[in-house]
């Protein structure tokens, strides 16, 4: 679960995703897949959530890691690089940020 709480000792990463409605699904798919059988399993992962606009046009993922370092040697891997060509193949960008919690209300 999400533990959002200010000042945070975790990492917190936003990412969005831009696409067509019909690549919509398969880009959720291949997320979902990702999450389920990869990123939940690596060290340091707290948590994540995956939400869709209406239009099916954007897709944002939440996600915590117990350390940056920890979020970006998962984006080393071998594995998570070839998962990344594919979802970018998916979609017309996506960038992964950086956060600190600034506030908690």
């Amino acid at each position: 679960m999400p533990q959002i709480q200010h000042p945070s000792p975790h990492q917190t990463v936003l990412t969005t995703f831009e696409m067509t409605p019909g690549t919509a699904q398969d880009l959720l798919d291949a997320l979902n897949d990702a999450y389920a059988n990869f990123i939940s399993k690596q060290p340091g992962f707290i948590s994540a959530g995956l939400h869709i606009n209406d239009a099916q046009t954007r897709i944002a993922n939440y996600s915590q890691w117990k350390r940056r370092e920890d979020f970006q040697a998962m984006l080393r891997t071998d594995e998570m690089r070839k998962r990344n060509r594919d979802i970018h193949a998916l979609c017309r960008s996506f960038e992964p940020v950086m956060y600190d919690v600034a506030a908690i209300f």
